[in-house]
């Protein structure tokens, strides 16, 4: 996912309005970023939904307009002593930048204040919302954040592999480090190659079909085993210990199986794709992924459940918002739930981010999921 933030007054530097847009998109970051944590308003939130393609993306333009136009009006009526001209400055030059509104995707955040203007260019629909207050309105982004969960992908056939990083919205191939040996061929030397391939016809999807009996074939089998448990280690020792990520395997089935046989990567998830890399394009690799990341992140939602309603028995949780503040006060919040599109208080924001800021954890779950029906809950630390 594309995160893109920048700074107004870097912006306000350059007289060129492209000149700002290609030096923001340089600025890569994580969420969230220290300005949800500086105290005082005026703290602007400014959510849109947008379009990827012309004629939709016409009235990107024109729905940014009126919300500025509300903003506006919101800064005079609560915050009258602000530098307000100075604020909506950074807000027209964005409106202006004709390069922005043509390379958005399905929406953009905007977090600002009197001295930052960050933009959030988003792969996913948000709804159009404003919110100007002593404290951002958040939720939105840890919704989209949450649902970017990394994972890394193996493509593996008989005679070489490909590894990937990827999310619910993108996928990028790796690098392999160019010394390491990649191909069976690479890996076994030329004259078990020769044999594997002399003694094995290709099918579809690069499958491998032997033929014959005796020693020939189990030769080229064994070979295909040292292979794969060359490959396993590799990616467990270069990739997968680093990230820390949980691997999906992407083969045919008779290769998943050799390969799940051997290895010895812990971050192996049970379910593949039950495929050849090559007869999979970019899209249908990332939703085929995300398919099996859903059923495994419902998983987790179920036993975030379970311990919720244990620890609720046991007076270290809870869904009545007063003790939750009073717990939030006294930094015990270990993982606090918030159902997704109901209406937050601003007072219910600062909340929000004292447990970002105490090294809680937030989680936004659709209503259907919700362990009460208070649109909140939270686990306590003790």
């Amino acid at each position: 996912m594309k995160l893109i933030i920048c700074s107004k007054l870097d912006r306000l530097e350059s007289n060129n309005t492209k000149g700002w847009w290609y030096k923001m998109l340089d600025k890569i970051r994580e969420f969230p970023d220290e300005i949800v944590f500086q105290e005082g308003g005026p703290c602007i939130s400014l959510y849109q939904l947008t379009h990827r393609h012309s004629p939709e993306n016409k009235q990107d333009i024109v729905v940014f307009n009126n919300m500025l136009r509300d903003l506006e009006s919101l800064l005079e009526e609560k915050y009258k002593d602000a530098d307000i001209d100075k604020i909506m400055k950074a807000f027209q030059e964005l409106k202006e930048d004709k390069p922005f509104w043509n390379n958005t995707l399905d929406g953009i955040a905007i977090l600002a204040n009197k001295d930052r203007f960050l933009i959030y260019v988003l792969p996913e629909n948000v709804e159009n919302k404003l919110s100007v207050g002593d404290s951002f309105h958040i939720l939105p982004l840890i919704k989209t954040f949450q649902s970017a969960e990394k994972y890394n992908l193996l493509g593996l056939d008989g005679n070489d592999f490909t590894i990937y990083e990827g999310s619910k919205y993108e996928l990028e191939e790796l690098e392999v480090n160019e010394e390491l040996p990649k191909t069976i061929e690479e890996v076994l030397g030329f004259e078990h190659s020769e044999k594997f391939l002399n003694h094995a016809s290709r099918g579809a999807g690069n499958r491998a079909t032997f033929h014959g009996q005796g020693s020939k074939k189990d030769e080229v089998e064994e070979d295909l085993l040292k292979y794969f448990k060359y490959v396993d280690k590799l990616v467990l020792e270069n990739f997968s210990k680093l990230s820390k990520l949980p691997l999906i395997l992407v083969a045919l089935t008779e290769n998943q199986g050799l390969f799940r046989k051997l290895s010895n990567n812990t971050y192996l998830m049970e379910e593949g794709i039950n495929s050849s890399i090559k007869a999979l394009d970019e899209g249908k690799l990332t939703s085929k992924a995300w398919e099996i990341l859903e059923v495994v992140n419902q998983e987790r939602i179920n036993s975030l459940i379970e311990d919720f309603n244990q620890s609720k028995a046991n007076s270290l949780g809870s869904d009545d918002l007063h003790k939750i503040k009073k717990a939030i006060m006294d930094k015990r919040i270990k993982i606090m739930m918030i159902e997704e599109n109901r209406d937050i208080s601003e007072e219910l924001d600062k909340l929000v981010t004292q447990v970002i800021k105490d090294k809680g954890q937030i989680i936004v779950l659709k209503e259907e999921q919700m362990p009460s029906e208070n649109g909140v809950a939270a686990i306590y630390r003790f």
